[in-house]
């Protein structure tokens, strides 16, 4: 299976993700004010990176508008259609399960996150 290439810079990608971190984003996810909208994207995009490269595939497409979208997880691979497997969620809500901030059991249960199928579950992935 091919991996994709990465398009965020892995330093500028964990420099990122700390200046979020730094902001002191509360665990409910309530985006800082003090955190460029620049910022956030690069955090967003490298952890989708991440996370693609940490399980690689095409099974579970993970969607954080406006920034980002990826597919990850082994298994049938998607090529038409909406995808029978889907996350989504927003910059903050993922940026929070990424770094352990928030659950991804509690993101469910509140409505923060829409998973739907089979396999959309990143419980195991997350935190990165």
């Amino acid at each position: 299976m091919a991996v994709s290439r990465r398009r965020i810079e892995i330093d500028e990608g964990r420099a990122a993700l700390a200046a979020w971190l730094e902001a002191g984003v509360p665990a409910s996810g309530v985006p800082a004010s003090g955190v460029p909208r620049a910022v956030t994207a690069t955090a967003v995009r490298y952890t989708l990176e991440e996370v693609t490269a940490r399980a690689p595939g095409n099974s579970v497409e993970v969607r954080v508008p406006p920034f980002g979208v990826t597919q990850c997880v082994e298994g049938p691979r998607h090529t038409r259609g909406t995808p029978p497997n889907v996350i989504e969620c927003d910059a903050a809500t993922w940026l929070a399960m990424v770094t352990g901030r928030l659950s991804w059991a509690d993101a469910v249960a509140s409505g923060k996150v829409s998973a739907s199928g089979l396999r959309a579950d990143l419980s195991e992935l997350l935190p990165l």
